[in-house]
């Protein structure tokens, strides 16, 4: 096999680009999701069951569609009809902040729910309200829970983040599809970003490995 490292040395920049964008916008997802998750993961656990039903029904869609029609639906759908134009560095953000939202809802659910229902009860015995309990009590504990989950979803979506480049976004897999279409080759483009993505979610992993550890 002819493999041509000149055409990976002359594309390296725009690579470089293309993996700083990757990284920013998963990252900056990743926050703003988890920020509307934990918002979503307290109205699901709601008391009232029409308090939970739209909470439900969010992270039942986002998490029950693919990613990419997501994608589309907001590129071509909701930032048009808000800002009247597309965006697709917009899009790819708002796309991937909601999906992530969805799955975080589920990660603080889950670890909210496995601190033992006593610890809140002795919180509240010894003067605490419920927003003291679940501030200084609760959630400490449930967030060293929430850490390898949420190390997780971290991966997926970088990985996801390729889907950007069906809306144009300037990312890793738009670049390295410009450098297929360019050269016509198969093995250089794809490889080179095969092992980008690699390196950067076993970076993550063992990141979440030491931050495990610590905790």
């Amino acid at each position: 096999m002819d493999f041509r490292f000149d055409i990976i040395i002359h594309y390296l920049p725009v690579l470089f680009r293309g993996t700083m964008l990757t990284i920013g916008v998963s990252l900056v997802s990743i926050i703003v999701g988890s920020i509307l998750g934990l918002g979503i993961g307290f109205g699901k656990m709601a008391p009232r069951w029409y308090w939970r039903w739209p909470f439900h029904c969010y992270i039942n869609f986002f998490r029950g569609t693919p990613l990419i029609v997501q994608i589309l639906i907001v590129h071509f759908g909701l930032i048009p009809a808000i800002y009247g134009s597309t965006n697709a560095l917009l899009s790819a953000f708002v796309a991937l902040s909601l999906n992530s939202a969805a799955y975080s809802a589920e990660i603080f659910r889950a670890g909210i729910q496995s601190i033992d229902q006593g610890q809140q009860e002795a919180a509240l015995s010894l003067g605490m309200s419920k927003k003291q309990a679940m501030r200084f009590i609760i959630l400490p504990q449930a967030i060293k829970r929430m850490i390898p989950a949420f190390g997780n979803e971290f991966i997926v979506l970088v990985k996801d983040s390729s889907l950007m480049s069906i809306v144009a976004t300037q990312e890793l897999m738009y670049w390295t599809t410009t450098m297929k279409g360019q050269y016509l080759r198969i093995w250089e483009p794809y490889l080179t970003a095969a092992l980008i993505y690699f390196i950067l979610t076993y970076s993550l992993s063992k990141l979440l490995n030491v931050v495990e550890r610590r905790l």
